[in-house]
Parts: structure tokens; C-alpha cells; sequence
């Protein structure tokens, strides 16, 4: 059996969760809120492009926008429900988010209804192929663009939250919220910035996925259990482990998905690798105490 198509789609849907996963942890980073509408933003996005080139729109000026209008929507509920989720505790921050999640899928399913579509992209069009004999495989551009952004934006979030003025204020409400405040950070400039640039990364990949997926407006939204899982895997704060998670989430999933026999159990792999993740965690900290208590 060939599994070079299988490794080369699992590589391609693991970028877009390591993607989408570096929005979700940007955003947790800086104000406490784990988006669970961040697959919805990207849905939606995803949807529009579809309709915008549907009615005549180049397709790069559909993407354009519709990254535009995710990072709009995510900013706009940034604004109105900021100022109540940063009194809040985490869980309840989190459900607020799953409630705009469900509100966003309810608006899509009234627009477009719950018929899957196809959004391919001009860029789909164009590629070459890998390998040779038995074992090849069709990588179009579209993909090359999946794998490249993802180390991009990673690369670019590290560097950004290293060295630059809005990083350091990010990283700064990260360890201290009250402190950043009292020290002349502007807490809820930082936070607006944060959920923008977090929409903006739901957006393109929302575009991406459903390029190579199918465009749904409920499978769109619920990507976002693999996104969260690389999240976990990351611990939360490492972009470069969530990048990793992401991409073995993909491969794992892709691989399980090209055997018959197990193919049903490809959507559980999210929630076994974060499950694994945790609880070797949770028995490396137990072993290490133990030994400090020894």
C-alpha cells in the first residue's frame, strides 16, 4: 500500500493545526481565554471566501478579506465580552467562548445550510510530484503554502513575542496581569491586539483546511479539538511544541485514516495524544517528587 498520499495530507493538515494552534495560544497567553470559537472564526472566513468567489471575487482578494473579517469578528468579541472575561475565572472564560462558538456555527448553518461544499483554491492547481514507482505522491502549492506559513508564523510569533514592544506587554500580562497594569502596560490595547491577530490566524486557516478538507460549517468548527490538543500538548506556552503536536496529530490521524480496519478511530487521535501527554506528565512530576521527598 502507497502511504506517501497519506504522509504527505497528514503533514499538510497537521501545519494548519500547529497553525491554528499558535493562535489559540497567543491569545491564551495573553489574556487566560482557551478560544473554543476559534475553529468557528475560521469556519466562517472559510465560508465567505467560498461565497465571495463564488460571486466573482479573485481569489486572492476573497482570502484577503475574509482573513480581514476573522480577525474583525475575534477583536469585536474581544472588545464587548473582554472587560467581563478578564473577571472571571478560566472555565467559566472558556464556556463564554464555546457559547460564541455555537452562535457562529448556528449563523453559518442559516446562511449556507449543512451542505458540504468544495473550496479549492487556484493554487490547488498547480504542483509536482513526489517520490517514484509504487511509492509517489501529488503535492500541490496550496500544501507547500500549509507547511510553509506554519513555521513562518511560529518563527515569526517567537521572535515577535521576544523582541518586540507589543510582544513584551503580551508576555508581560502572560506572568502578571495586575503588575503589567500597574507598570503602564495597557492592558486592554495588548488584550484587543491579541484577539485580532488571533482571528486573523483563524481566518487564513479556516481557508486553508477547507482547501483541503471540505468546506462544512460543522466540521470547520469542531477542528478546533485537534487545534486545543495541540495546545495541550504544548503546555501551553510553547509555540514550538505546540508546532510539533500539531504536525503528529496530523500524520497520526492521516495514517490511521489509511487503514480500513481502524479508520473509524482517526478522530479519537487528538484526545489520546493529549491524554498520553498529560498523564506522562502527570507521572514524571509525581516520580520527581517523590524522589525530592526521599
Amino acid at each position: 500500500m502507497n502511504l506517501l498520499p497519506f504522509v504527505v495530507a497528514g503533514l499538510v493538515i497537521g501545519s494548519v493545526y500547529a497553525l491554528s494552534g499558535v493562535g489559540v495560544l497567543v491569545l491564551y497567553r495573553t489574556t487566560g481565554v482557551l478560544n473554543f470559537a476559534h475553529g468557528a472564526i475560521g469556519g466562517l472566513a472559510a465560508m465567505l471566501a467560498w461565497q465571495f468567489i463564488e460571486n466573482g471575487l479573485p481569489a486572492s482578494a476573497a482570502i484577503a478579506l475574509c482573513v480581514t473579517i476573522g480577525a474583525a469578528v475575534s477583536l469585536v468579541f474581544g472588545v464587548v465580552a473582554g472587560p467581563y472575561l478578564g473577571r472571571i475565572d478560566e472555565l467559566r472564560k472558556a464556556v463564554a467562548t464555546l457559547g460564541f462558538s455555537l452562535a457562529l456555527l448556528g449563523l453559518m448553518l442559516y446562511l449556507w445550510n449543512d451542505k458540504a461544499r468544495r473550496l479549492l483554491l487556484p493554487t490547488s492547481l498547480t504542483g509536482f510530484s513526489v517520490g517514484n514507482g509504487e511509492a509517489h505522491a501529488r503535492v500541490n502549492l496550496t500544501q507547500l503554502i500549509c507547511l510553509t506559513l506554519a513555521i513562518v508564523v511560529v518563527t515569526g510569533a517567537a521572535l515577535a513575542l521576544r523582541y518586540t514592544a507589543i510582544g513584551t506587554a503580551m508576555r508581560a500580562l502572560a506572568s502578571d496581569r495586575e503588575l503589567a497594569a500597574v507598570l503602564g502596560t495597557s492592558v486592554r490595547l495588548v488584550e484587543n491586539a491579541a484577539w485580532a491577530v488571533s482571528g486573523a490566524i483563524a481566518g487564513i486557516s479556516g481557508v486553508l483546511v477547507a482547501d483541503q478538507t471540505r468546506l462544512e460549517p460543522a466540521f470547520l468548527t469542531f477542528l478546533v479539538i485537534p487545534e486545543l490538543a495541540a495546545v495541550v500538548v504544548g503546555r501551553f506556552r510553547s509555540l514550538g511544541m505546540t508546532m510539533v503536536a500539531g504536525l503528529v496529530i496530523g500524520l497520526v490521524q492521516s495514517l490511521v485514516s489509511s487503514q480500513p480496519s481502524i479508520t473509524a478511530f482517526s478522530t479519537a487521535v487528538p484526545f489520546v495524544i493529549a491524554t498520553v501527554v498529560i498523564l506522562a506528565g502527570t507521572r514524571r512530576r509525581t516520580v520527581t517528587i517523590g524522589v525530592v521527598r526521599a
